[in-house]
């Protein structure tokens, strides 16, 4: 398995940027979000409504660039944990954790033997289609691949030290919107009881020796990083296609009606 390269980073205390996708399945757009700077990409099944054979696409036309292909699968079920790391992802995200055995399960799912009890089919898309050596091949994937588990229930919030306890857990990572939710401050991302939330979870990542991963908005990438959080995923492709297309059409709106008004002839 290709080296992760962020995985090692963010394991040396680095940092990672990347992005989200959820509507734009292309066969350019992880090499034009590599080219733009994004270290990884989250491709979303979980909100997208992309089947396997999109996401499948998506890893194949990903690899060859830099950007490292992770997926967000829609539940912790082993056929979405296992098929898609076969198809090539090196690390998958999880909705929804709320407990250790939880997690210990996930992690199962997704690692080879000793550590777990992932399917072995070697010489197909998460080894390149390469003939190699199988005790090596599996142990490259279980160490190069990733492990994101979700924390936006309360369950999960008050579990998270359990769950960032398990080994194969790379990172804990913060849904904002259902996290919010769960508080009962729906949306509301600069309220005391988020922000306690947010450095409940960034102390159990240092204590654990864990990775603390959010997205972010141009407003609040700065405030994620100065708390602690070392992974941070830069919008989704939708958002950040709508808010530049916005932005550009606004001014020329702005200036054809500056023209207009120095055009309009004297009554």
């Amino acid at each position: 398995m290709r080296t992760n390269e962020i995985k090692h980073r963010l394991n040396q205390g680095g940092h990672s940027i990347g992005t989200f996708f959820l509507e734009f399945n292309t066969t350019g757009i992880g090499r034009l979000a590599a080219e733009a700077g994004s270290e990884f990409g989250v491709f979303d099944m979980e909100h997208s409504g992309w089947t396997l054979e999109s996401i499948r696409m998506l890893i194949a036309s990903t690899r060859s660039s830099t950007m490292i292909p992770l997926v967000r699968v829609p539940a912790s079920d082993y056929h979405f944990i296992a098929r898609v790391l076969d198809m090539g992802a090196m690390g998958i995200m999880i909705p929804m954790v709320e407990s250790g055995e939880q997690a210990h399960q996930i992690a199962l799912a997704a690692k080879y033997p000793p550590m777990g009890r992932r399917g072995a089919a070697f010489c197909i898309a998460h080894d390149d289609y390469t003939v190699g050596n199988v005790a090596e091949t599996m142990e490259s994937a279980n160490r190069e691949s990733m492990l994101l588990a979700q924390i936006e229930t309360l369950a999960g919030l008050n579990n998270c030290d359990a769950i960032a306890a398990v080994n194969g857990i790379d990172v804990l990572w913060v849904g904002q919107f259902d996290l919010s939710s769960a508080l009962g401050i729906p949306g509301q991302f600069n309220h005391p009881k988020f922000l306690d939330a947010l450095r409940h979870v960034v102390e159990t990542c240092r204590r654990r020796n864990k990775i603390p991963g959010m997205m972010c908005d141009p407003t609040n990438g700065k405030q994620l990083l100065e708390l602690g959080f070392r992974m941070i995923a830069y919008s989704t492709d939708l958002w950040i296609f709508q808010a530049a297309l916005r932005t550009g059409i606004t001014e020329l709106k702005s200036a054809a009606s500056a023209i207009a008004s120095n055009e309009k002839p004297a009554e």
